[in-house]
């Protein structure tokens, strides 16, 4: 069975013989993937009226656990995206009611970003469905192909500098 990718790779072995493009097999791959599953992820938030990127947000609050809080910094480093794309979105998500914003009064210079109730909702009611939608979208493969892909995708993140965060 070959895949869009494949087309591609072929014409390039045409085009130039002298260099191996299975690189471009790999990188394509999941960059298309990543692509597919970006756009049936937000297409479900969308019905709940959030962007992905909110539910990225609001997720990391709320994995936090009680009470639901971090800081800018702690959210910048979970979501890698620069500490101006959060100011913004925070900034949206507090317009929207779903987040609160304070300066930490241990520390003046750091803010500290917390869950509303209504926020910590909104996550809990859609999560289960989120879930059971990254379920159907990986039915292609085998709970043994999952397992396997996932410690492929992970050797891949920690060799390109992605370690755990605190």
């Amino acid at each position: 069975m070959r895949d869009n990718v494949d087309w591609r790779l072929d014409q390039w072995r045409v085009e130039r013989p002298d260099i191996d493009p299975s690189p471009m097999g790999v990188v394509g791959r999941i960059q298309r993937a990543s692509r597919f599953l970006d756009r049936e992820l937000g297409h479900n938030f969308g019905t709940h009226g959030l962007q992905l990127w909110e539910f990225d947000v609001l997720g990391t609050l709320r994995r936090a656990g009680p009470p639901f809080r971090l800081t800018t910094g702690a959210i910048v480093e979970a979501s890698m995206v620069t500490s101006g794309a959060i100011t913004n979105r925070i900034d949206r998500l507090v317009d929207r009611g779903l987040v609160t914003r304070e300066t930490d009064p241990g520390n003046r210079r750091c803010v500290l970003v917390t869950l509303t109730d209504q926020g910590r909702e909104l996550v809990d009611d859609i999560l289960v469905g989120h879930v059971a939608l990254e379920n159907e979208l990986l039915t292609p493969l085998t709970t043994t192909e999952r397992e396997q892909l996932a410690t492929l995708l992970r050797k891949l993140l920690l060799g390109l500098g992605d370690g755990p965060s605190a």
